[in-house]
């Protein structure tokens, strides 16, 4: 009985552990959305604070509840989670950048704008929904807007 009791009592603080630090994650990513200054910058404290806080968060509910149902589901989640968080963020990061969304102006760098200038590398948005190796085909011209009218 001791010992049972004993063992919840470790569960549950090892589960309140977890979803203090998923709702501290939490917590300081809104925070981060809210307080920095620009887009890209609240797109990483916002894909940051949703990845570790609902990690924390499973965490604790697997430590809690303790089902291997709820388990594997929760590491399902969690996998999921890692692998479409920062795909979708970087997605959306580059489809502002390619739509002109302005950087922070005491931004350091910004890399992709550099690699887009230089002709050697092949980090362009110019050319997309290619499948083949002809860039220059009509189907996969350009997708800046004035470019657009051109093959339109």
């Amino acid at each position: 009985m001791i010992q049972d009791f004993t063992w919840i009592a470790i569960r549950d603080i090892i589960a309140a552990v977890f979803l203090a630090s998923g709702l501290f994650f939490m917590f300081v990513g809104g925070f981060g959305v809210f307080r920095m200054p620009d887009a890209y910058h609240r797109l990483h404290a916002a894909s940051k604070c949703t990845t570790l806080g609902i990690t924390g968060m499973l965490l604790a509910a697997c430590f809690h509840i303790a089902d291997p149902i709820v388990i594997s589901k929760a590491i399902i989640t969690v996998v999921f989670t890692f692998v479409a968080n920062p795909i979708g963020s970087h997605l959306i990061a580059k489809a502002g950048h390619h739509g002109g969304l302005k950087v922070w102006n005491e931004t350091l760098k910004d890399e992709l704008s550099l690699d887009k200038k230089d002709p050697t590398m092949s980090a362009s948005d110019d050319i997309t929904g290619c499948l083949d190796d002809n860039p220059d085909a009509t189907h996969c011209r350009l997708t800046y807007p004035e470019d657009a009218r051109e093959v339109a």
